[in-house]
């Protein structure tokens, strides 16, 4: 079956059409060079704020006060650019009347600086969300400017462009867009997503080089018991992020409602309670709860044990600074909770393939709060080259997919997107 329809040949000599290629192509390149230099400038952002920690207890000044300015030039100057940035991707795929409100050059710029800010101040959040919005706008706004008609496929293609370019994982972007960008994939799509995919990759492999997010993994299921722990971290990843899933979807419509009556101060005190949360995690975590998680995650990966409280912090740090209002994605911090949860049965059962196991709880409780099985199998297989896991990746993805729909029916980022649609 065809992927593109037939042209005829005078269409294919067209000075328009090739406009609009070149606008195309261009923008999917903007979108790589654009997302290099966000996980750049997110990486400076982190050292800052670990650079500012001369003394632990700053934290309680600094955290909860960059939350709070924070929230508020988000409401006030960039109002959309709350939270992860896969909801307001999804949502304009809607509605066509809330895309210009959603995926604006303003907003792109306003979700660049502020996740900036929050990494900042050590707020457990990630920049591969946002950059999913980031790639969104830029797509839209050159299809606009190349003339194209297909707004949907175009954020479509910038949300796949941002998960590629983000973790160096072309295929994943590729899935992400199929599984839970699109959740009805449209044929005509399909060739927009697959060259915006390539040209963004292209653009960030020719900046940073071929790498591995999380680095290289041999690990392989060796025993009976290593193959135990699949079932495991399937089911407690599925708990854990089926319940972290159904809070935040919780916590939003009871936010959204207590701040009817005075939006911008009941914000603020939410922001800045959030901090505080925040703050206190990284004091009894010491320090590890803070941020991405990134360097924490890698070093469960390459066969280091983490203590047993970091998983819990970093949950409740992580919730804290999703619902606080200041924009930041949950890629990154889901994926350090995971690993926390793998490296935790790792040790209780006592397995073999000690990385092979944080893996796969950093795969399940990466599906299970998301509800995207397939992209989070694809993805963890993707960033650490392990293709010795792809089969337990999947499995393990899989019961934890099932597990969290027990726990909560609707998606995440789409229950989210219908916030956005109804304000």
């Amino acid at each position: 079956m065809n992927v593109l329809p037939y042209i005829p040949s005078r269409q294919l000599l067209s000075g328009q059409r090739w406009r609009m290629r070149l606008v195309f192509w261009g923008g999917a390149v903007a979108v790589g060079l654009i997302s290099v230099g966000f996980a750049w400038a997110a990486n400076c952002a982190a050292a800052l704020f670990d650079h500012l920690m001369i003394n632990p207890l700053l934290a309680f000044i600094l955290t909860p006060g960059g939350f709070v300015v924070s929230a508020y030039l988000a409401r006030r100057f960039f109002a959309g650019s709350q939270g992860s940035g896969i909801p307001q991707a999804i949502a304009a795929r809607r509605a066509r009347h809330r895309r210009g409100a959603l995926l604006s050059m303003k907003l792109t710029f306003g979700k660049i600086a502020l996740t900036l800010l929050g990494l900042a101040v050590g707020a457990s959040i990630g920049r591969e969300g946002p950059t999913v919005q980031v790639g969104a706008a830029i797509m839209l706004k050159c299809g606009q400017w190349g003339g194209m008609g297909k707004a949907r496929g175009l954020i479509l293609a910038g949300s796949a462009a941002g998960v590629a370019a983000a973790f160096n994982t072309p295929l994943a972007g590729i899935v992400f867009a199929i599984e839970e960008m699109g959740r009805a994939f449209e044929q005509r799509s399909s060739a927009l997503v697959l060259i915006a995919v390539i040209l963004a990759g292209i653009a960030s492999l020719g900046l940073v080089g071929n790498y591995n997010y999380f680095g290289t993994s041999n690990a392989m299921l060796i025993v009976t018991i290593d193959w135990v722990a699949v079932l495991v971290c399937g089911v407690a990843g599925g708990i854990l992020g089926g319940c972290f899933a159904r809070t935040v979807i919780w916590g939003n419509k009871r936010i959204r409602a207590w701040t009817a009556s005075a939006p911008m101060r009941r914000a603020l005190s939410l922001a800045f309670a959030s901090g505080l949360v925040v703050a206190a995690c990284g004091f009894f975590s010491d320090g590890s709860s803070y941020g991405t998680g990134y360097e924490t995650a890698r070093g469960a990966v390459e066969g280091h044990a983490l203590v047993w409280s970091f998983t819990p912090l970093k949950i409740i740090a992580t919730l804290a600074s999703t619902m606080s209002g200041i924009p930041g994605g949950l890629f990154a911090p889901s994926l350090a909770v995971g690993a926390g949860i793998g490296s935790a049965i790792a040790q209780i059962l006592g397995v073999h393939a000690i990385g092979a196991i944080v893996l796969l709880g950093m795969c399940s409780y990466f599906a299970g709060v998301v509800q995207a099985p397939i992209t989070a199998a694809v993805i963890i297989g993707e960033m650490t080259a392990a293709t010795g896991m792809r089969l337990p990746l999947l499995l393990s993805a899989m019961i934890a997919y099932g597990v969290s729909r027990l726990i909560q029916r609707e998606s995440l980022y789409h229950a989210l997107a219908d916030n956005f649609l109804r304000e």
